[in-house]
């Protein structure tokens, strides 16, 4: 699947087939959450809410590929990121496009 943030796919003609999209709820356990607490009162990068949410973008874009695929989808143009926290250390991300198949 070719994935691209741009509005079209220059070069090539298509027929737009529809947005795609692909979501996850993440948490992070309890200790972790404790920890990047207290990585606050001393500040820096809190690494696991990092891992965290590298791993939620990761499954939201497979899962936005795969319902691209069960439409016939050959590429997803537009591809954008949206997050959002759901409570103390839950966070949803949410990946979302145009799917489109190559006609030419």
């Amino acid at each position: 699947m070719i994935l691209t943030t741009t509005d079209t796919f220059p070069g090539r003609t298509y027929e737009i087939l529809g947005v795609a999209k692909g979501s996850t709820v993440q948490t992070v356990n309890a200790i972790r959450d404790i920890g990047a607490g207290l990585k606050t009162l001393v500040g820096g990068e809190v690494v696991k809410y990092n891992e965290l949410m590298n791993t939620a973008r990761a499954l939201a874009t497979k899962r936005m590929c795969e319902e691209a695929e069960a439409m016939g989808a050959d590429a997803i143009i537009c591809v954008r990121y949206a997050s959002a926290s759901i409570m103390q250390g839950a966070a949803e991300v949410m990946a979302y496009g145009t799917a489109i198949a190559f006609t030419g």
